[in-house]
């Protein structure tokens, strides 16, 4: 009969045991289910609950050496890029000669978000590189990018006709981007 007890005592003892021994490996499993959905998730794409929604409303001043700041009523009656840069950012570096090309081609008008930079440091880039900008905008504290959910630099703003927010962009715009998804978006917009 003792033996009898021992038995049953000793059955939650095993399932706790059990218990504490799978939940560890429950939780493991479903943080790698969790991680292996995020890396199939592309980082570019991440939604914005601006888009479809007019652009927010704000005036800069021009960068140093500019004639043209940007403000929300010269986005407004054509479809245009916003382009967030900054002479710091090496990614915008990378996409820049894609601008120049489509400046130069005069696909589309280009206007330049410059975001937290220094004046000085905005305008030699800009000396430097080229200014493939219609208008470029100094954003110096960065609050009008806030306003805009602006993440990081560079991103870029497809605006349509209306000045609502058609598209966004996070990153560098390689000829791809451009080729596949920004240009036919760019016509579908100005029909």
């Amino acid at each position: 009969m003792a033996d009898g007890v021992v038995e049953k005592a000793t059955r939650p003892a095993r399932k706790r045991r059990r218990v504490v021994f799978l939940l560890p490996l429950v939780v493991l499993l479903g943080l790698a289910v969790l991680l292996g959905i995020g890396l199939t998730l592309n980082p570019r794409q991440i939604p914005s609950p601006l888009i479809g929604k007019l652009i927010p409303q704000f005036s800069l001043p021009p960068v140093l050496g500019r004639t043209l700041g940007l403000a929300s009523t010269d986005l407004k009656g054509e479809v245009s890029l916003v382009n967030v840069f900054a002479s710091w950012c090496v990614a915008c570096r990378q996409e820049h000669p894609l601008f120049m090309r489509l400046q130069a081609q005069d696909v589309v008008p280009i206007h330049g978000l410059n975001y937290k930079d220094q004046p000085e440091d905005a305008a030699n880039w800009l000396r430097e590189l080229g200014d493939p900008y219609t208008r470029t905008g100094a954003d110096i504290d960065g609050r009008v990018g806030i306003e805009w959910g602006v993440y990081g630099v560079p991103e870029t703003f497809v605006i349509d006709k209306e000045g609502r927010i058609a598209y966004k962009h996070i990153g560098p715009i390689t000829s791809r981007d451009w080729g596949d998804t920004i240009a036919p978006l760019i016509e579908r917009l100005r029909r």
